[in-house]
């Protein structure tokens, strides 16, 4: 699956519901999962993951145009951790 109509044209099948019901469905998830970690909480999706927010330090990095170093600040970076059942659904 690659696009958001093809998650939708799936949930729109697998609950039964109009295509219109499974969109504002995917909406509403994307939302609420972009709300809760704009807040700095977690997301949790059973059987699926964890969304969170992680702290990246600020570096030095190169740019590798002219190799000129550069300071790159600190700034928080959404993450996924998969859930056991994910990962063993995965590795059938």
């Amino acid at each position: 699956m690659r696009t958001k109509k093809e998650l939708i044209d799936l949930v729109a099948e697998r609950t039964q519901q109009p295509k219109t019901v499974a969109e504002a469905f995917v909406d509403a998830l994307g939302d609420a999962i972009r709300d809760v970690l704009a807040k700095g909480d977690e997301f949790v999706l059973p059987g699926v993951g964890k969304f969170a927010v992680k702290a990246k330090a600020a570096k030095t990095g190169r740019n590798p145009k002219t190799g000129e170093a550069i300071e790159i600040a600190a700034r928080k970076a959404p993450s996924f951790s998969a859930a056991k059942a994910l990962k063993d659904a995965v590795n059938v």
